[in-house]
């Protein structure tokens, strides 16, 4: 028996939860300005003065490092509202990666950094990806080691990105599971993960930075 039921146009996309989508004939840009905004409001930070970089390079952020933050709960809501903004603002990934190892208790320094995070926020309330309409069907992806970059455990931190043309369709910050003992070695690792993640895409080109000879 041919069963049927009623549905309804809704039109173009325009918003999924905590996503904006503005369509042209060029291609498709996702944002999350209102959900940034409404997360700046909700938290007081809404006129805080904006920084250029979500984290500083040095020093490295560690485990006891003073003493601790007195509203964990807080800290481990934020950085997980922190979390879903990486779709559309990658350059939060590594930072995000980095604040996320100490939920179970974070110290004073902690949240010093995530306060930076929702500071640069604040100068980032614009910024989306773009996904063309015209591209070609080519994957290819980037990697990068931050090499012995963990105080505590003198691990490596891999990073990835991945693009279907020029649109990027993938990207990931982890820190690896061995004690690289050199940048050659923790190159190679990096490389493996990235690989890992091209055996659910496809045939990729993978480009190291250190091959590439740009600076950190």
């Amino acid at each position: 028996m041919e069963l049927t039921f009623k549905i309804k146009e809704l039109g173009s996309l325009k918003y999924f939860p905590g996503l904006e989508v503005a369509t042209s004939k060029q291609g498709l840009t996702f944002f999350q300005r209102k959900y940034a905004l409404d997360l700046l409001s909700d938290i007081g930070f809404l006129h805080s003065k904006p920084v250029p970089t979500p984290m500083v390079k040095h020093p490295h952020l560690k485990q006891h490092d003073n003493e601790l933050y007195s509203d964990p709960e807080f800290y481990r809501q934020l950085v997980g509202r922190l979390l879903y903004l990486t779709n559309t603002i990658p350059d939060l990934s590594f930072t995000i990666q980095q604040l996320s190892q100490f939920m179970v208790a974070p110290t004073i320094n902690h949240q010093k950094a995530l306060t930076r995070v929702l500071r640069y926020l604040k100068n980032s309330l614009g910024q989306g990806i773009f996904y063309p309409s015209t591209s070609i069907l080519h994957i290819k992806g980037y990697s990068d080691p931050d090499w012995a970059s963990c105080p505590d455990t003198r691990k490596s931190i891999s990073g990835f990105c991945m693009f279907l043309g020029n649109s990027l369709i993938s990207c990931k910050a982890k820190k690896q599971n061995i004690v690289s003992r050199s940048s050659s070695e923790a190159e190679y690792s990096a490389l493996v993960i990235a690989s890992c993640e091209e055996l659910l895409m496809g045939q990729a080109k993978f480009i190291s930075l250190a091959e590439l000879d740009m600076p950190d």
